[in-house]
């Protein structure tokens, strides 16, 4: 029994799950959206969802707006956040930007700032596929999404250019072209 045993261990020892989380978050942060399987995405949301609220602890806009001996503290509190966020981002470019971009574009969200979308199943193993990116900034304190948010997230997954269809996986009548297109709309619904 996993009793008080939180997280998912994803079948590696915790070196490698903590190096693949690392990997994963950097790249998120990067790009701001990447394909991965469900279970990733959702241990992956917990890390990026730490990493931007340590971003937000002390923006740079507070350390500006505050004079020079708070400045000095608050240049402090800052600098611990940056070491503990370098913990978890491989790059110092990202770490850069998790803290002078995204912690201003998320400095008035109080947390969910990462969306995961369910994109449709692997072909090899037919584990569930999703998308996991960042959300926009603007927050209003309304309902989560609108209609309009997801269906333009839809748009994007369907902008995505269609899997190359092996020679080898084609039908015997050779309707590889319309198998393509009958997957192509099962991930759409």
């Amino acid at each position: 029994m996993r009793h008080r045993n939180s997280g998912r261990r994803l079948g590696r020892n915790s070196s490698h799950r903590k190096a693949m989380y690392r990997n994963m978050a950097t790249s998120l942060l990067e790009h701001g959206r990447i394909k991965t399987t469900e279970a990733k995405a959702k241990e992956l949301r917990r890390v990026v969802e730490k990493l931007i609220t340590l971003s937000k602890r002390v923006p740079q806009s507070a350390i500006d707006a505050a004079g020079p001996e708070e400045a000095g503290k608050l240049r402090a509190q800052r600098v611990h956040a940056v070491r503990q966020a370098r913990k978890w981002v491989a790059r110092r470019d990202i770490l850069q930007k998790l803290f002078d971009e995204y912690g201003e574009r998320f400095k008035g969200r109080p947390g969910g700032y990462v969306r995961i979308l369910r994109v449709g199943r692997r072909a090899g193993d037919n584990a569930p596929m999703t998308l996991i990116e960042l959300v926009e900034g603007d927050f209003d304190g309304t309902a989560s999404a609108s209609a309009l948010d997801v269906a333009t997230d839809a748009s994007a997954v369907d902008a995505a250019p269609p899997e190359e269809v092996d020679a080898d996986e084609a039908d015997d009548d050779g309707d590889a072209d319309e198998d393509a297109d009958a997957e192509a709309g099962e991930l759409t619904e």
